[in-house]
C-alpha cells in the first residue's frame, strides 16, 4: 500500500530519524515531545519483553522502545478512537502491526482489555495536570492528553497492578511537582518506587520532570540516578541529550 494512502485529511508523516521509523501525526491532536523520548530511554525495554503502553496517543512510545529493542512485543491502549486509529496506522506504516497492537479502550476497564500478570514492562506518559489545576482546553483531544479526567495516576497504577508480572516494571514521566502524589498512588497499588531520575534544563535550574520506575511487590528501597541535564550553559543540547536522540 502507498504510505500516503494511510493518511487522513490534515495528517502528516514525521520521520523519527531513528531506525527508519515514522509516525503519523495530526496538527489538531496532542503531539509527542521530549518527555516521551526521555521516558523511552529511561525505561530501557529488555530482550523479549512483553510491554504495555497506557494512553499511547500517536503510538510514539512503542515505536521508540521497538527501535531500541526490536525483540519486544507491545499492546498499546488509547481511549480516543481517532488517536487509536492513527496509532494503528502508524504501526501499519512501519510494518509493525504484528508486533505492536493498538487497542481502543479505557484503562479503567483494563481487565476486559488485556490479560492479568502478562507483562514485563508497563509504560505511561500520563496527563500532567490534575483535573482542577487549570482551565480545560477547548480541544477535547488536547484536554484528554494534558489534563486528568479520563486517566488519573490512580488509574494508571491500578491498571499496571493488573498487567504486571511479579517484579514487573512500571515506568512513568511526570512533572517533578507531582512526585509525592505519584509515590502515594503507586504504593497503594503494590508498586514500589525503586528508581528516580530528575530532569533539569540546566544544573542551576529546578527539576521540571521526574522519571520513575516502580516494581510490583518489591521491597522498599529507592535509588536516585544522577540528574539528567538537557541544556548546556550556552543553551545547546548536552551530550546525553544528543545520545538519547541518537545524534552521537
Amino acid at each position: 500500500m502507498n504510505d500516503q494512502a494511510l493518511l487522513r485529511p490534515g495528517e502528516r508523516i514525521d520521520d523519527l530519524q531513528f531506525m527508519n521509523l515514522r509516525v503519523i501525526q495530526s496538527p489538531d491532536a496532542f503531539r509527542f515531545g521530549m518527555d516521551s523520548v526521555l521516558l523511552a530511554d529511561f525505561a530501557g525495554a529488555r530482550r523479549n519483553d512483553r510491554v504495555c503502553d497506557l494512553g499511547t496517543g500517536s503510538g510514539i512510545l512503542p515505536l521508540l522502545l521497538f527501535g531500541r529493542q526490536p525483540t519486544i512485543t507491545c499492546d498499546a491502549v488509547e481511549i480516543q478512537p481517532d488517536a487509536a486509529d492513527r496509532a494503528a496506522r502508524s504501526m501499519a506504516l512501519n510494518r509493525l502491526a504484528d508486533r505492536i497492537q493498538v487497542h481502543c479502550g479505557d484503562i479503567k476497564n483494563i481487565r476486559a482489555l488485556l490479560p492479568h500478570a502478562a507483562y514485563h514492562l508497563v509504560i505511561c506518559n500520563p496527563p500532567y495536570s490534575p483535573a482542577d489545576a487549570s482551565l480545560p482546553s477547548p480541544n477535547p483531544a488536547l484536554r484528554t492528553a494534558r489534563q486528568e479526567g479520563d486517566c488519573t495516576l490512580a488509574d494508571v497504577a491500578a491498571a499496571a497492578q493488573w498487567l504486571l508480572k511479579y517484579h514487573g516494571r512500571l515506568c512513568l514521566v511526570l512533572p517533578s511537582t507531582r512526585l509525592t502524589e505519584a509515590f502515594d498512588a503507586l504504593r497503594r497499588h503494590r508498586l514500589e518506587p525503586k528508581r528516580l531520575r530528575l530532569v533539569h534544563a540546566r544544573a542551576d535550574r529546578p527539576a521540571r520532570l521526574a522519571l520513575i520506575e516502580a516494581l510490583l511487590d518489591a521491597r522498599p528501597g529507592l535509588s536516585i540516578d544522577p540528574p539528567l541535564l538537557t541544556q548546556t550553559a550556552d543553551g545547546g543540547d548536552t551530550d546525553e541529550i544528543k545520545r538519547i536522540y541518537h545524534q552521537i
